[in-house]
């Protein structure tokens, strides 16, 4: 069974409370049993949230050591953590999917939402579809591994 890491950042915790009216009423266990109800079969998904930067990394790690691909919505993190960065680029530099996913799209808020450390090292980036941005991380990751 090839289980997929779900990995989320900083304040997503908070989803269905935290601003609504950008993030949707959706918490992380509709998240959760959305993305399991789409699993491909022989596939698990292992959904993760945290505010520590340094136990992101760490499942970032995990990844690499376990041959799993990633779905990584690195939230705050996106803008300005190079550790991450280096850590998603492992990921992809041992022949792995990451898919940088954003609920939101960030093109469309603050412009310091702008830029994403991550996207250059990731397989690819989706973004602005709200859970959905999730769904098709995961088809793609699905095609990927045929």
């Amino acid at each position: 069974m090839v289980s997929i890491l779900v990995l989320n950042g900083p304040n997503l915790g908070r989803l269905g409370s935290r601003e609504p009216d950008v993030y949707g009423s959706g918490t992380l266990e509709d998240l959760r049993v959305e993305l399991d109800r789409e699993a491909p079969p022989g596939h698990s998904i292992d959904l993760r949230q945290t505010n520590d930067e340094g136990e992101l990394i760490g499942w970032l790690h995990e990844a690499v050591d376990t041959a799993s691909p990633v779905i990584l919505n690195p939230a705050a993190f996106t803008h300005y953590s190079y550790a991450l960065r280096d850590a998603a680029a492992l990921v992809t530099k041992a022949g792995l999917i990451l898919v940088e996913v954003h609920i939101t799209n960030p093109h469309t808020r603050e412009e310091f939402r702008h830029n994403s450390v991550i996207s250059g090292v990731a397989t690819g980036v989706i973004a602005g579809f709200g859970f959905d941005s999730y769904l098709l991380a995961l088809d793609a990751i699905n095609r990927k591994l045929g």
